[in-house]
């Protein structure tokens, strides 16, 4: 007699339960329409830590004055390469190559607007669960995409390690490799000036020793198991072709001085791992908050926002462009995301507070159908008209554009996780 997993159970009753839920006729006689699908091999998500304000940058409405309280924009709107779409005046290179990107202006979330929530909304699609660990977005295409060549990592963090960026129940195996200093590349790949190549085989041999004297000991630990993991890929990746990859001096002057600034390096950084076979690599924007306050403007932390609007203008514009040069712009989705958005009104230092009911996040690349923008805020940024996209609907725009199928199911234990938590890509990205 055949017996059914547990899994094979879920997956069919859960099927034919949300069929008859619906109502009328059962899922098991009504296939699952097929998803639409991207051309993207890899992904790049530029992260604007702080809660960047939208209608500061991608979504410009009327006006305001801080000094007065008037609502509105801080700056002025320029127009795009598409029309009756219109930016921030601080993004003119942007607005130049508006026909390869798309604002999507009606993000939203339900998350309370405080940054380490609304920031693991965004990299996991959830909320925080007192009962599972959720992987991140890098975690989960790294997991079903895996590196794009031998000797490479699938996921690359370019900033600070936090587990909102982490693998969450996928384990070590779907984890990120980080760095913080685009010239040294990752430290715990380089060895030490004092350790030879000889002097490290030595090293390694005994840690070997020790771990096979552990596990014949009957000890399988998951932690000793992820950290022998990592070693085994760390001496992988130290002694390959790939520590190449963080020598930007290769790259033309002109080209890096087009990136700008140490965030337009980690930029372009993200282009030669994406050449290499990175699949995701996240590039983290201000890191040491350069500004005071980084994109989180609360009070005076206004005053000086444009410099990092310039700043994100000119390293997203030449990767963009930079990408397209090199044939993998159709083949590389970009991401510019944050937490949430910030209101039109300014607080009493004149700026401004948290905002998660509209905000905007920009996808570039990846053979997309880009127009311009999708869906419609008021004439304040606050309320939207009409294309809502939730954090999944946003996932599962990002899935479909990186080949993947938005409704797969992984499996924490045995409990199912839809990877994008049932959401409905953004259909006219597609076709």
């Amino acid at each position: 007699m055949r017996t059914i997993g547990r899994r094979h159970f879920l997956n069919t009753v859960g099927a034919g339960a949300a069929g008859m839920l619906l109502g009328g006729r059962s899922a098991w006689a009504i296939p699952a329409a097929p998803f639409p699908m991207g051309k993207a091999d890899h992904c790049i998500m530029l992260w604007l830590g702080g809660g960047a304000c939208h209608v500061d940058t991608w979504d410009p409405k009327r006006k305001g004055n801080a000094e007065k309280n008037e609502a509105g924009s801080y700056y002025d709107a320029i127009p795009t390469a598409v029309d009756g779409i219109q930016v921030c005046e601080h993004l003119p290179r942007s607005a130049q190559i508006m026909d390869r990107l798309t604002l999507i202006r009606t993000v939203y979330h339900d998350t309370i607007d405080e940054h380490a929530a609304a920031v693991n909304r965004l990299h996991t699609g959830r909320s925080v669960s007192g009962t599972v660990m959720y992987p991140s977005i890098g975690s989960i295409i790294a997991h079903e995409r895996g590196p794009g060549d031998e000797g490479v990592p699938p996921y690359v963090l370019i900033g600070y390690p936090n587990v909102t960026r982490g693998p969450g129940f996928l384990g070590a195996r779907d984890g990120y490799l980080y760095l913080i200093d685009t010239e040294a590349g990752p430290r715990g790949l380089v060895m030490p000036p004092d350790v030879d190549a000889s002097r490290m085989h030595k090293r390694h041999a005994l840690l070997n020793d020790l771990r096979k004297s552990y596990i014949e000991r009957g000890n399988q630990d998951e932690a000793v198991e992820n950290y022998n993991m990592g070693i085994e890929n760390s001496m992988k990746l130290a002694g390959s072709s790939f520590m190449s990859t963080f020598n930007l001096d290769e790259e033309k002057p002109a080209l890096r001085e087009s990136y700008g600034g140490e965030f337009g390096q980690r930029c372009l950084l993200a282009r030669r791992l994406v050449q290499s076979g990175v699949r995701f690599v996240e590039v983290s924007h201000n890191l040491n908050f350069i500004n005071g306050t980084g994109w989180d403007t609360h009070n005076t932390g206004q005053l000086k926002q444009h410099g990092l609007i310039r700043e994100l203008d000119h390293a997203l514009a030449s990767l963009t462009l930079d990408l397209e040069a090199h044939n993998l712009l159709d083949r590389t989705l970009i991401i510019v995301g944050t937490e949430f958005g910030r209101p039109p009104e300014f607080d009493e230092q004149g700026g401004r507070g948290h905002y998660s009911k509209a905000f905007t996040i920009v996808l570039a690349g990846g053979g997309l159908k880009h127009n311009g923008a999708v869906g419609e805020t008021d004439e304040l940024g606050k309320e939207i008209l009409h294309t809502p996209v939730s954090v999944p609907d946003l996932f599962a725009t990002i899935f479909c554009g990186m080949k993947m199928d938005p409704s797969k199911k992984l499996f924490a234990g045995e409990r199912p996780v839809p990877i994008s938590d049932g959401g409905i890509p953004v259909a006219q990205l597609f076709g």
